[in-house]
């Protein structure tokens, strides 16, 4: 083969799967997109259902149960039934949570139909990683698996720029749009079109070669293969696929353990997953609109803000792209968790020590000062002066949190995972993992509310900041470097 037509056929290689990735990662996007959607609906919620606070933690925290399930299941449903088809099952459950959750009766039947899409968002968390490190060249394996991380951030900014565009229009989440429907149903309503979408790009996708050798496919591995490698590699690719697999039977969670303990590897994929949450990155992004509005931002101020905060998550996650297969994941998410635990930090001393309300939220916008009088500083025209320091510190130090997690355990977890596991027990140790990831997930988002009425923000975000330094010692002790090495090699 000529130089010439071994560069056009690696180029073309290349931009065949990066198609194929960004095709599926639309999964990630739905996920984003369900998960942060709700935050513009909280407060509306709250009033239309008369619903306590009580009620409200289940509204945000129970679709992650069906998150948990969801990605229990989805390594040997994707086994047994092939990746593309958990794709498209995952698109129907979007579909039908989409249009449920705008017309529930109550806030118990809205629940159910946000655990409906709970479920999709399980899958599609454990499929779509597993399928774009399953298809993905290993130079640039880094690079195609952090699409997952970059689809559901953008599915997180999508969701909060669609609330606060629909608020702007109607004044508030609970005024009418269009058709006479309250702006917070249309907030869930616009989820409709990308879930069908996604379906639509999974039916043509390539099922995985790794799946279609398991079950004794080899023709149709090679078709995939001759679009993704050289031709002279794909019968040795073919074979490594063959030994990595070991058995033909599906993996199962018995796999994972050795001598009646789980396997080192695998304690660190629950470590990974877990950590990821337990820093309290969905916090930000499942209560941001109320935390901003508690410390006296007004509704369309605190949607901004978010929305901010999703283009921030965005931005740092391309740089997470551009250089996780050049630096490695392993420094990655050493720099990622150093710089969480000091804008945490940061965080909770200005949460702790900031005057409160009678409710209890802190105060970050306080009078300037007095004169002699005692009356309040004011500027010429009589406006009174507040001191803004603590609120502009607070805002800085929430988003360089969030530049610090999208370039590091963000991404490079979803490529971790998706990644660090021999092709022998990658479903069953992803299923574990998974569950644990949206346990953690519903364990953080559950105990916030609760945690900020007994300790405060600022021991709230105390917590998250134990558990950001408790990362920095798990990077430097557990996590070996997986960049540059074949699935198979693992």
């Amino acid at each position: 083969m000529s130089a010439s037509l071994a560069s056009k056929q690696k180029e073309t290689s290349i931009l065949y799967a990066l198609f194929i990735s960004c095709g599926a990662a639309l999964g990630g996007f739905l996920f984003g997109f369900d998960t942060a959607v709700i935050n513009g609906a909280i407060l509306a919620l709250e009033n239309v259902f008369h619903a306590g606070k009580l009620e409200i933690g289940f509204a945000v925290s129970l679709p992650l149960i069906g998150a948990a399930v969801g990605a229990f299941f989805a390594g040997q449903l994707a086994n047994r039934f092939g990746r593309i088809r958990c794709m498209m099952a995952a698109s129907i459950l979007f579909f039908v949570s989409s249009i449920g959750s705008g017309f529930p009766h109550g806030i118990y039947d809205f629940v159910l139909w946000r655990i409906v899409g709970g479920l999709g968002v399980g899958v599609a968390s454990i499929i779509v990683p597993a399928y774009i490190a399953e298809i993905s060249p290993a130079r640039m394996r880094g690079r195609l698996g952090s699409l997952q991380q970059l689809s559901i951030v953008t599915g997180i900014f999508i969701a909060l720029l669609s609330n606060f565009i629909i608020v702007s229009i109607s004044g508030s989440a609970e005024k009418p749009l269009w058709l006479g429907q309250a702006s917070w149903k249309w907030m869930f309503w616009v989820k409709a079109v990308p879930a069908v979408l996604y379906g639509i790009i999974a039916s043509v996708l390539p099922e995985s070669p790794q799946y279609l050798v398991a079950h004794k496919r080899e023709a149709e591995a090679e078709k995939v293969l001759k679009r993704l490698i050289p031709v002279d590699a794909i019968s040795k690719k073919i074979e490594d696929i063959k030994k990595s697999l070991v058995k033909e039977t599906a993996p199962k969670l018995s796999d994972l353990w050795d001598k009646g303990k789980l396997k080192p590897i695998v304690w660190i994929g629950l470590g990974l997953a877990s950590l990821q949450q337990l820093v309290g990155i969905n916090v930000i992004f499942y209560y941001g609109d109320v935390l901003w509005r508690s410390v006296g931002f007004a509704e369309q101020d605190s949607l901004m803000l978010n929305v901010l905060s999703s283009v921030i998550n965005i931005a740092t996650t391309l740089i997470a792209i551009a250089v996780v297969d050049n630096i490695g994941r392993k420094p990655l998410l050493r720099i990622g968790s150093i710089g969480m635990c000091v804008t945490l930090l940061t965080m909770c001393v200005i949460f702790a020590t900031s005057p409160t309300e009678e409710g209890g939220n802190p105060v970050l916008s306080t009078i300037f000062g007095y004169d002699s009088l005692h009356n309040p500083i004011t500027d010429y025209d009589g406006n009174i002066l507040y001191d803004r320091t603590s609120g502009v510190i607070a805002v800085i130090a929430a988003n360089l949190y969030i530049v610090f997690f999208g370039m590091s355990w963000g991404p490079v977890m979803w490529v971790m995972l998706g990644e660090m596991f021999n092709n022998r027990i990658r479903g069953a140790a992803l299923a574990l993992c998974g569950l644990v990831q949206w346990l953690a997930n519903f364990a953080v988002s559950t105990t916030f509310p609760p945690l900020t009425a007994h300790l405060g923000l600022g021991g709230s975000y105390g917590v998250y900041t134990a558990f950001a330094f408790i990362s920095i010692i798990f990077v430097g002790v557990a996590i070996k470097e997986t960049k540059g090495k074949e699935l198979e090699d693992m």
